[in-house]
Parts: C-alpha cells; sequence; structure tokens
C-alpha cells in the first residue's frame, strides 16, 4: 500500500494541469516497510518528450532528484505521469517501460472531469493495481 499526503496529490494535480496538453512526470520518494510505502517527497519533473502520449523524465533533472534524495535519506519509492487525453490505466509502452518489479507507477488520468489517481505495480509484461491512500 502507498501512503500519499493529500497536499502532494494536489501538488501532482497541478503540474499536471500546467503541462496540458502534454503529459506531466515525476518520482516518487519516501520510505518503505515489507508492502506499504510512505511518500515524503513527490518531484514534478521536466517531460523531455513534450508529448501528450508519452514521456521521458529529463535526465538533468531526474539526477538531481536523485541527489537531493539520497541527501535527505529517502528510497526512490516509484515514478508517476499524466495521461492528459487517456483512462487511467498502463498504456502498452508504460508496461513496456515498466523496467523496476518493486517501483509503484502512479497514473494520473484527467480524461474526465473528476481527475482519477491509480497506483501499480508492473511485473513480468502484467500491470496490476496497487492500493494506496490519500491522508491528511
Amino acid at each position: 500500500m502507498i501512503h500519499l499526503k493529500k497536499a502532494d496529490y494536489l501538488l501532482m494535480l497541478s503540474h499536471a494541469r500546467a503541462c496540458l496538453p502534454e503529459e506531466a512526470c515525476g518520482l516518487l520518494a519516501g520510505q518503505s516497510r515489507g508492502e506499504e510505502a510512505w511518500v515524503e517527497k513527490v518531484y514534478c519533473l521536466e517531460n523531455a518528450d513534450h508529448s501528450a502520449s508519452h514521456f521521458t523524465i529529463a535526465p538533468e533533472e531526474q539526477l538531481k532528484a536523485i541527489l537531493d534524495m539520497r541527501e535527505r535519506r529517502l528510497e526512490l519509492l516509484g515514478n508517476w505521469h499524466s495521461h492528459p487525453e487517456t483512462p487511467c490505466r498502463p498504456s502498452a509502452e508504460d508496461i513496456r517501460l515498466a523496467l523496476d518489479p518493486t517501483a509503484s507507477y502512479l497514473i494520473l488520468s484527467l480524461e474526465e472531469n473528476e481527475p482519477v489517481l491509480r497506483s501499480f505495480q508492473i511485473r513480468d509484461g502484467q500491470a496490476n493495481r496497487e492500493e494506496f491512500n490519500i491522508e491528511e
């Protein structure tokens, strides 16, 4: 289960809306114990592809985020990205590029009037929904 603070969810949503019509993206850092993970920092990063249908985290921003995580003694928990016009499920490309079976992959869909956020574990080409909780 992923625990995400409401303020962090709102930060992701704001970044996703600001990046429209492109996909937004970023990293999630925090602490994990067993099957539970607590997000302590959300990184909103540049989509180097500047595309509405796929993303690549800008390498220089990714490096800065990883160095910041190390300084803060946080673990890389996974990444997140938005789907500006498609449902909240991993695309075939999302699944193909999900190389870390221990990571959480959060997708924020802006397709409908109400945004939808879901978390997935992707292993061996299969995406499975992961429980998460947005906390005050």
